[in-house]
């Protein structure tokens, strides 16, 4: 079976060529557009019956002595976006691995070596293959519109595969292609925008929109006709190169402790193209494709993948968008630091009335003072325009009374985290609502059901639980009560939707979903450490999860008093898998911080807190009960219905906690590492489902 019939349901991405007369008497160019024929919502992508056909419209241009020049881009709004990945889990070979890698290659590199001259026209998005197959002509431009631009593949668990590695260190330096190559992957998957991308000397040239290719073929033949040289800033293949080599190095090491292979790939690709031919760059990235795409990392990444641009749009569970009702003016109880983030979300995404209330003046007019100046911040950034600044500002107000909710049709409450304090609110709240009027709750980990008991209408209420920092973490827990109706929450799934949140359904349980299972890790390296062990060591434990953070440097983070009352709250519904910590209650008691100092250095009256256990494990024991105890309790979640299925656990912890991409969530792990047969059972995947087999 040849690799073609592989990828036997390939979306097959179409090569055109047409004749374009050049101005300025230039003469012909052939261009090349891509287009799979299908509208913006599906990309063009590139998979081997793809590139055989890309490969032979360049046969048609590659010997004719009638053109000054070949051009290639991309149908409306898209350039090209990559590699085909829905064939990649059916490579069962390293051979056909290898195959990809090599394909590519052989027919991108062919629009660098042409008689003539080639453009790339950068159109539209692009990404992986869509940029790679660019950086092998001779010259590009881009448009200011183009929304993004990235060599995402380390974030999925591969190596930019088609030149990328190679051709862009080698045109812009190593630091400025480190940032494309590991930084932005690094990032959540960061995007340039289209100026950004010519800023870094990705493109030659960049234009508006509205007539972007016309003026780009109008600098195409200024180009041939010599009125435009194109000079680009020598790279410096020395001491520059080393360094920005070994920064992201050291910084690869702090962030993943060597967890993802993807990214020590690239880096490696990218080091050694200093003194490397094109040949040799290219054929080393066909290796390290082929070792990556027979990898279980890239099963998960891939898995991780499906989850975020499927799973995470069609939520499991949720009701008949039909349900929802329209949201017109939103509500917010509380004027700390969490409602005036609320606010500044919702007056954003819905651009509709605010208004934050507080028994405090003060406290209020901080605010909506703090709302205001992140609004100006971004004013001051260029993201928004004065207008709609102003505009932003004007949806956003404060009250001293609960009566400015009388026209409101969403209201959440961001109040401190005691049950009495909630109920007592809605309470309040109920009295000035109209009966529609949807109650949210943006706790952590306390019962709706129970929030809701004495209200009127108890099926109002819902749980919709964001994570810090809201602007920036897109998952959306919402918590369905025993008594939560239809309608209620088909809006709760909506007003997410608007707020650019990926929603998951959650059964209200103690603690929901993220805050549960990290409570369960926590729990467990806490409970060494009372026992004896370092807090040294078993923070380094965790490590080989290569999370975004250490737990302890996450407890700081999160705040050991709020860690203290979820693991209290925790307890109280699991004695058995929760146990309290003296120690982490004295250190609440002490008002410390955390278990760090300033300087990150370990503070000596934490130490002494934490000390007189008689029983220390090492790394690989704590290791070893914290995976055990992971797979014990995300199975016991699911035998109580806490979420659908084990994918929204693991979609809740890639975009709730950070947990890495590359190791498809935390189920995946669990499987490969074995843990789940021992400790819970059986396999939380089927083999062959975010793994080789």
């Amino acid at each position: 079976m040849s690799i073609n019939d592989v990828f036997a349901d390939e979306v097959v991405t179409h090569a055109r060529v047409r004749d374009v007369e050049l101005p300025y008497g230039a003469g012909t160019l052939a261009l090349i557009t891509l287009d799979n024929g299908f509208d913006h919502t599906r990309p063009n992508t590139f998979g081997p019956n793809g590139l055989t056909e890309l490969n032979a419209a360049i046969d048609t241009v590659a010997h004719r002595d009638d053109i000054a020049a070949v051009g290639v881009t991309g149908k409306p709004f898209i350039f090209a976006v990559g590699a085909d990945l829905k064939g990649v889990p059916l490579i069962r070979s390293r051979e056909d691995a290898a195959a990809i890698g090599r394909l590519g290659h052989e027919v991108f590199r062919r629009l660098g070596e042409l008689g003539v001259p080639s453009f790339a026209y950068y159109n539209g998005a692009a990404m992986g293959g869509g940029v790679e197959i660019g950086l092998h002509c001779t010259y590009r431009t881009i448009s200011s519109g183009v929304p993004a631009v990235a060599l995402p593949e380390a974030f999925l668990g591969l190596v930019p595969g088609w030149g990328g590695t190679y051709l862009l260190p080698n045109l812009v330096g190593a630091e400025k292609a480190l940032k494309v190559v590991i930084d932005n992957p690094l990032a959540q998957n960061r995007m340039l925008k289209g100026r950004q991308a010519y800023d870094l000397g990705i493109a030659d040239a960049v234009f508006d929109p509205a007539d972007f290719l016309e003026e780009s073929l109008a600098w195409t033949a200024r180009v041939l006709n010599g009125e435009i040289a194109v000079r680009r800033p020598e790279v410096d293949k020395g001491k520059a190169w080393d360094d920005a080599v070994a920064l992201a190095r050291w910084n690869l090491d702090g962030k993943l402790h060597g967890a993802a292979p993807s990214y020590v790939r690239a880096l490696d690709l990218v080091a050694a193209a200093k003194d490397r031919t094109r040949d040799e760059g290219f054929a080393a990235e066909d290796e390290a494709l082929a070792d990556l795409i027979m990898s279980d990392e890239l099963r998960a990444g891939l898995y991780a993948f499906d989850l975020t641009q499927k799973r995470a749009k069609k939520p499991a569970g949720a009701p008949d968008k039909a349900l929802a009702r329209p949201v017109t003016k939103v509500g917010v109880v509380g004027a700390g630091l969490m409602a005036s983030q609320l606010a500044l979300l919702f007056a954003r995404r819905l651009e509709v009335p605010v208004v934050l209330t507080d028994l405090d003046r003060e406290r209020l007019d901080k605010g909506v003072g703090y709302a205001h100046g992140e609004i100006d911040k971004l004013l001051g950034k260029g993201r928004v325009s004065a207008d709609k600044a102003n505009r932003l500002k004007s949806l956003i107000t404060g009250s001293l009374t609960k009566d400015a909710f009388a026209d409101a049709d969403f209201v959440i409450e961001a109040v401190f985290e005691e049950m009495s304090v909630k109920r007592t609110v809605f309470a309040e709240v109920e009295e000035y609502v109209s009966a529609d009027c949807v109650l949210a709750t943006n706790t952590s980990s306390l019962s709706v059901t129970e929030m809701a008991a004495e209200l009127r209408h108890p099926e109002r209420v819902v749980g919709f639980h964001f994570f810090n920092p809201v602007a920036v973490l897109p998952l959306l827990e919402i918590v369905r009560g025993e008594r939560t109706g239809d309608a209620a929450l088909a809006t709760a799934f909506a007003t997410g939707r608007q707020l650019k949140k990926s929603c998951v359904l959650v059964k209200d349980a103690p603690a929901f979903v993220v805050n549960r299972v990290l409570l369960r890790l926590l729990a467990e390296i806490v409970q060494a450490v009372d026992e004896g062990t370092p807090i040294e060591t078993a923070e380094r434990a965790a490590a080989p999860l290569g999370l975004p953070m250490p737990p302890f440097v996450l407890m700081g983070l999160v705040g050991p008093a709020i860690a203290l009352h979820v693991n209290q709250t925790l307890h109280a519904a699991f004695p058995d898998r929760f146990p309290l910590s003296d120690n982490l209650a004295k250190l609440v008691a002490a008002g410390k911080p955390g278990v760090y100092l300033p300087d990150f250095t370990l503070d000596p009256e934490v130490v002494e807190i934490f000390s007189g256990g008689t029983s220390p494990s090492t790394e690989e024991q704590v290791l070893e009960r914290a995976l055990a105890a992971l797979a014990d309790e995300i199975r016991v979640m699911l035998d109580e219905g806490v979420v659908a299925a084990a994918q929204d656990i693991d979609l809740c912890m890639i975009l709730g906690a950070g947990w890495p991409f590359h190791l498809g969530g935390i189920t995946p792990y669990l499987d490969r590492a074995g843990v789940s047969e021992k400790a819970a059972g059986g396999r939380f995947l089927a083999p062959g489902v975010a793994s080789l087999g």
